[in-house]
């Protein structure tokens, strides 16, 4: 069966925009799941920053990245598993290695912090996963990446002590992916963050270092995650 003459011009647009060298070097340095600035994609693809916003702006355009503005920033990552599948596939063909991301950002503040008032670092983003993995929370809106919290995970929350419905009642975004600075990955942010920090803090399952914003996870916290989550911290 023949494809339809409109297919074969968007997969011609799609491996056009893959081919350009720089955007090869973006795509690719993206396929560790981390989001980046376009100041960091423009080093990695060795373009000055204009140039690489130029480049963004294609890719963007042909859903191969996704871009997600959080304060002053814009991080860019791969658009889904499906980009992420096909650039896997060209890896394989032109038998290329690639990096792992090394982050630089000091181990006690990468393990477990405080980002606002809620858990940021490795710890933060484990937890995020986990309650994606159980069913608790959803993406509801990828334009803001608000989250959902399903009916599961509305009754897991309030049986660890949290009162949903008065996080639900405050002025302030309820729940959210944040990307982490350090992790380049999601970590849950709003209100039900905050709720659970504050959780964490009182039944002693975390501590906060008093002239840093790191936090360390007790051997009671690490117990307690494990069995209320099946979390391994």
């Amino acid at each position: 069966m023949n494809a339809k003459p409109d297919s074969d011009a968007v997969v011609s647009n799609i491996a056009a925009c893959i081919g350009e060298p720089a955007r090869a070097r973006m795509l690719y340095s993206l396929m560790d799941g981390r989001a980046r600035t376009s100041t960091e994609l423009a080093v990695v693809a060795g373009v000055s920053p204009s140039t690489a916003s130029v480049h963004l702006q294609r890719l963007t355009r042909q859903r191969l990245v996704k871009v997600l503005a959080q304060g002053k920033h814009r991080y860019y990552s791969l658009g889904g598993l499906t980009v992420a599948a096909a650039l896997e596939a060209l890896n394989v063909l032109a038998g290329r290695h690639r990096e792992a991301f090394v982050p630089s950002t000091p181990n006690g503040l990468r393990a477990a912090r405080t980002c606002y008032d809620h858990i940021a670092g490795r710890v933060g983003v484990l937890l995020h996963d986990r309650f994606q993995a159980l069913g608790w929370i959803g993406l509801a809106s990828t334009a803001n990446n608000a989250c959902d919290l399903t009916l599961s995970g509305r009754k897991a929350f309030e049986a660890l002590g949290i009162d949903v419905e008065a996080a639900q009642m405050l002025r302030r975004r309820f729940a959210y992916a944040c990307v982490d600075w350090s992790e380049r990955r999601a970590h849950l942010g709003g209100a039900l963050a905050a709720a659970l920090l504050q959780l964490a803090m009182k039944k002693k399952w975390m501590l906060q270092d008093l002239h840093s914003r790191a936090l360390r996870v007790t051997s009671f916290g690490r117990r307690e995650m494990m069995t209320r989550f099946g979390l391994q911290v």
